[in-house]
């Protein structure tokens, strides 16, 4: 070990984690600006980059400290005087929690996830309490009295938005006439919105409350463009739709963001129902959402007694996935060998995983956390997942007396499988799900995405009952794909050999077959033509490519037709 002091490492370390930061919040600031060109090219430029920017500054922060340490090995002492030191670096830093995350992430990269206890890491926080909630210091108040549309006027005004709304007092009126019932049987006096403006995609959002001596109601006011400027599409009032708006299957907002304790404190009062780790990860922390994520699990273990089981389901033919009843998420490990077909391998499967993190997911594809070396107690396993583990995924499991630990895992939401839901369905709820899952895939293909296998298995239903894509492993690029009409039979045997009178290559795809496959009862196959009938011709599929290939970027609204302000614009 060279004569790098605790302390030395500490502040390289935080060094380090300062310059993540500042590149991150320079990437973060300037979508106001690409929101004011809507230039939304850029925009997903920009998600992507920012995603892809913690990996990058991990390395070079690894890449530095190795050529600084002498063969670096893990030296306990060293590293728990080096995580002393940086914990008193990090007092009344605005930022702890995030820099303690980015000293986890180096440690681990530097050690190839080795030595991963508190000893060495924060695996327990040892930044400052969570703070109390404190709306005044990150937000503006005034009273609605005696205008309630002239107080409303003067705090989105404030934010200065460019270019000019089309008729910003007309939005306001709209939204008024909304609000006014609501605030005379709650007796709500003042309205309150974040200093910060939340971007994402094609929308910027204005959030915060509607408070009285009694009560308060969130508030959240998408704008948009137009041709003839901006203006507030939608009126959101209800922490089930602010829910919506922050899913874990939509993009990581673009929000300005000095203290983020104190802000998703603030988040977490609009929407009490949002977990610690889901709401660091929607305004862009994924990585201490991960964080966020492992400490509540190690509480859930130490507070709960049920066993980890097989997910209910069809068993994939790449992934095996299991689940603890009492926590609602599944855990994925890529098996060892994929059953036929499936002809991929590992690195490729790990690549589709990484396309959907940095890819826009438009509320339909399930957003993923990754881990390695992921230690789970044994004996919590039930016995006849721990056979299967073993069976299929042996080379990503390792055990000891006490625990499992599996090297290279997927954490993901836990959704009810839509084959399931189906089978169990009312004929409105088949209906609805149905014509969801027809629209998942719309929205999908309309973001440049192909799900590939587009079996009910490998969809779920959320609780809000929206129809989300989560089994990533043949997913490609629209742009990829040849959908194509199957040639008419060149004689009437053509139809009944075992093989295709036609030539077909890799990417290939005849839209006209999927109803073959997944259109088997009647009642479905009634309710999926009912909405979804064009999605069997090429025709559709390729009209949906010239868009992609001409840069025209969709419109997806996270939010129910009935909160917006105006049917059409």
């Amino acid at each position: 070990m060279s004569g790098c002091s605790p302390t030395q490492l500490a502040y390289k370390i935080l060094a380090g984690f300062d310059k993540h930061l500042r590149l991150y919040n320079r990437i973060t600031l300037a979508a106001k600006d690409r929101f004011a060109r809507a230039d939304w090219q850029a925009v997903q430029a920009a998600q992507k980059e920012r995603i892809t920017l913690y990996s990058e500054q991990i390395d070079l922060q690894t890449l530095t400290l190795i050529q600084q340490l002498d063969k670096p090995v893990i030296s306990t002492q060293l590293w728990r005087d080096t995580k002393a030191a940086y914990s008193h670096l990090l007092q009344g830093h605005p930022q702890a929690e995030l820099a303690e995350t980015f000293f986890n992430s180096v440690f681990s990269r530097l050690f190839q996830h080795r030595g991963l206890d508190n000893q060495h890491l924060y695996l327990h926080s040892d930044a400052p309490p969570r703070p109390e909630f404190d709306g005044a210091s990150i937000s503006q108040s005034l009273p609605l009295a005696p205008s309630p549309p002239e107080a409303i006027l003067t705090l989105v005004q404030a934010k200065r938005f460019s270019p000019a709304f089309d008729d910003l007092e007309r939005d306001i009126a709209l939204l008024w006439q909304r609000l006014e019932p609501d605030c005379q049987r709650l007796g709500l006096t003042h309205i309150e919105l974040l200093n910060s403006v939340f971007y994402r995609n094609k929308g910027a959002y204005l959030v915060g409350r509607l408070t009285g001596p009694e009560h308060s109601l969130p508030l959240m006011l998408p704008i948009r463009h137009s041709p003839q400027g901006l203006y507030i599409d939608a009126l959101l009032t209800d922490p089930d739709e602010l829910s919506i708006v922050f899913s874990f299957t939509r993009s990581y907002f673009m929000v300005n963001c000095d203290r983020p304790a104190v802000l998703t404190r603030y988040l977490k009062q609009l929407m009490p129902n949002k977990g610690w780790a889901e709401l660091y990860t929607a305004i862009g922390f994924q990585k201490h959402g991960k964080t966020e994520f492992y400490r509540h699990f190690l509480h859930h273990l130490a507070h709960s007694d049920d066993q980890f089981v097989v997910a209910p389901g069809i068993k994939g033919m790449v992934m095996a996935v299991f689940t603890l009843p009492s926590l609602r998420v599944v855990f994925k490990i890529i098996k060892d060998k994929f059953t036929p077909p499936k002809d991929s391998n590992k690195a490729q499967v790990k690549a589709k995983y990484e396309l959907v993190k940095q890819h826009d997911r438009v509320g339909r594809m399930a957003d993923t956390q990754e881990y390695s070396n992921f230690v789970l107690p044994r004996d919590r396993f039930d016995p006849e997942l721990l056979e299967e583990l073993l069976q299929v995924a042996a080379d990503e499991v390792e055990l000891t007396e006490t625990e499992v630990v599996i090297r290279h895992l997927y954490v993901e939401r836990h959704m009810t499988p839509l084959n399931l839901y189906l089978d169990q369905a009312t004929p409105a709820q088949l209906s609805h799900a149905v014509f969801e899952y027809g629209l998942a895939i719309k929205q999908l293909a309309s973001s440049n995405i192909f799900p590939g296998d587009m079996l009910f298995k490998n969809f779920g239903v959320t609780r809000h009952g929206r129809v989300v894509f989560y089994d990533y492993d043949e997913i490609s690029y629209m742009t990829e794909c040849n959908f194509r009409t199957i040639p008419k039979p060149r004689y009437p045997e053509d139809e009944w050999a075992a093989e295709p009178w036609y030539s077909v290559a890799p990417m290939d795809i005849f839209p006209e077959e999927f109803g073959r496959f997944l259109l088997v009862k009647k009642e479905i196959k009634q309710a999926f033509m009912r909405h979804h009938s064009n999605l069997l011709t090429a025709e559709y599929w390729q009209g949906l490519q010239q868009d992609i290939a001409q840069h025209r970027i969709p419109d997806f609204y996270p939010y129910r037709k009935g909160s917006r302000l105006r049917r059409v614009i």
